[in-house]
């Protein structure tokens, strides 16, 4: 009878404190982690972390009434949305370490040491990845093909690349964001109840005054440069021409993935079809690279030229130019590369899945929401939670989801325009997402880049003015768009929809199985 009684005692919404408790061990042990490890905690320490913050979260979810293998589901839920996502990065990794052979990077490395200038290079970068992004509505892809380029264009010519790093990114998530082909442009109305192009429209103030104070600031910064390049510019294009096959045929990998992105292909085919590409190039146009690379001369050609390929999406491409700096640009990649990155994502996801599920995440948003009494508030609470959720959760898709259904009832009660609610967490929730090391896409971004997230998050700053912009309008009284307000509902004014507390909600969340990183 206790046994049967116990399995029908229905689970109790936690403690603020209890809900609280993994955030703060989280936050505890990550600063623990920079201590101890320094600013790249991918390699491992904020897997473990997290890890153990999820299993304290399970515990106290087991002391409120949830059922383990419940709280196990919901983690392996919330892992299932990233596979998408895993995949992305694993064809990234590839995609890189076929460019590299087939010489795509080394061409792009080759005209950008002889026709960028150092003083234009960030403003540049800037806005040719926000151009392109913008055209595919893609961050992911722009930053996973044209941003690698971009890093190994500056380390060669002597620009900073935590500044070059900022610059691809901001352009990339400015272009992808007031895209129309983005998914989390069409995410964050949809899940709020506006339409796409009213979504962008409300979004345009903010992200354009934002876009142009970070221009301004590469611009300037550029301007005051004094590169240092970190080889002889000469002698390495000399290098690189005695090495590969320079031209423009090898960059019909990159002509590739641009198109595929435009017809909106799934990612993971458009990036896997350059990576193909990239290993035909290399065959046709780089032989003698691939069978240097391979180095096996028992072995017959055809088939050395295969296993160069496969090598070098599976474990990287590495080549000896006789320029250790030039090496380290034009070697790198493959598959393997990005297995530590896929575990940080996995224990992220897993931790704000159990988070989620047992009703910790909506207990700590709870009382920011009771308290948010008027129109300004409500707005800049909505913006406070995405960034809270992006961060706790670890995905921005679950951020802008579960933000938009927290908040949508309110603002429609309030009087409040959904696609206010719709820019305040897109400017918020998207656009933070790669500065986060657990995130996604913060370490997606990372893993493809090779530089930390911690490193580049100074230099990144559109992410970072987006959100201050978004809420001094927020605070200001600015671009609040006003409907009539909903007649009240039987629920009290103050009370949110919790999800969670051993139930899971009823609309789905999208996949992002094609997601831009958006």
């Amino acid at each position: 009878m206790n046994e049967e009684a116990a399995e029908r005692r229905e689970p109790r919404p936690p403690s603020a404190l209890e809900a609280l408790i993994p955030v703060v061990m989280l936050v505890g042990l990550i600063f623990l982690g920079i201590v101890l490890y320094g600013g790249d905690l991918v390699a491992g320490p904020v897997q473990v972390a997290l890890i153990f913050c999820a299993i304290v979260a399970g515990l106290i979810g087991v002391k409120n009434g949830q059922a383990m293998e419940d709280m196990g589901k919901a983690a392996v839920n919330a892992i299932s949305m990233a596979i998408g996502a895993i995949f992305i990065l694993l064809s990234v990794g590839a995609l890189i370490g076929a460019w590299n052979m087939s010489g795509t990077v080394a061409t792009m490395v080759h005209w950008g040491i002889q026709f960028l200038d150092p003083n234009w290079f960030y403003l540049a970068a800037a806005i040719v990845c926000g151009g392109i992004a913008l055209g595919i509505g893609s961050a992911w892809t722009v930053i996973g093909t044209l941003g690698v380029a971009l890093i190994a264009i500056g380390t060669a010519i002597g620009v900073d690349p935590l500044l070059t790093a900022g610059a691809v990114i901001s352009g990339s998530y400015f272009g992808d964001q007031i895209s129309p082909l983005s998914e989390t442009t069409n995410l964050a109305p949809a899940v709020t109840g506006t339409d796409l192009y009213t979504h962008i429209k409300a979004m345009l103030p903010a992200t354009l005054i934002s876009a142009a104070i970070a221009l301004g600031i590469y611009g300037v910064l550029g301007m005051s440069l004094e590169a240092v390049p970190s080889f002889d510019l000469s002698i390495a294009l000399e290098a690189i021409e005695s090495v590969y096959y320079i031209g423009v045929l090898t960059l019909i990998p990159l002509l590739i993935v641009i198109l595929m992105a435009v017809k909106k292909v799934p990612p993971t085919i458009t990036i896997l079809s350059g990576a193909l590409a990239g290993g035909i190039v290399a065959i046709i146009l780089q032989p003698d690279v691939v069978l240097a690379f391979v180095d096996d001369p028992e072995l017959a050609t055809p088939l050395a030229m295969i296993k160069g390929v496969w090598s070098a999406m599976a474990t990287g491409f590495y080549i000896d130019t006789g320029i250790p700096g030039l090496d380290a640009i034009v070697s790198g990649g493959g598959m393997e590369g990005m297995l530590s990155t896929v575990w940080l994502i996995i224990s992220a996801l897993a931790f704000g899945g159990i988070m989620e599920y047992t009703g910790s995440l909506a207990r700590l948003i709870e009382p920011f929401v009771r308290r948010a009494k008027s129109t300004k508030s409500m707005v800049a609470t909505a913006g406070i939670t995405a960034i809270g959720v992006n961060m706790v959760a670890a995905d921005q898709y679950l951020a802008i989801v579960l933000s938009g259904r927290m908040f949508k009832q309110r603002f429609s009660q309030m009087g409040i325009a959904p696609q206010t609610l719709s820019k305040q967490i897109e400017e918020s929730a998207t656009i933070t997402s790669p500065l986060i090391p657990w995130n996604s896409c913060g370490a997606y971004v990372s893993a493809t880049l090779g530089i930390a997230t911690l490193s580049y998050l100074p230099f990144c700053f559109f992410n970072l003015i987006t959100p201050v912009v978004a809420f001094i309008f927020a605070l200001m009284g600015w671009q609040i768009d006003t409907v009539d307000p909903d007649e009240p509902s039987v629920d009290t004014p103050d009370e949110i929809r919790v999800y969670g507390i051993g139930e899971q909600p009823t609309e789905p969340i999208p996949s992002p199985v094609a997601q831009s990183g958006a």
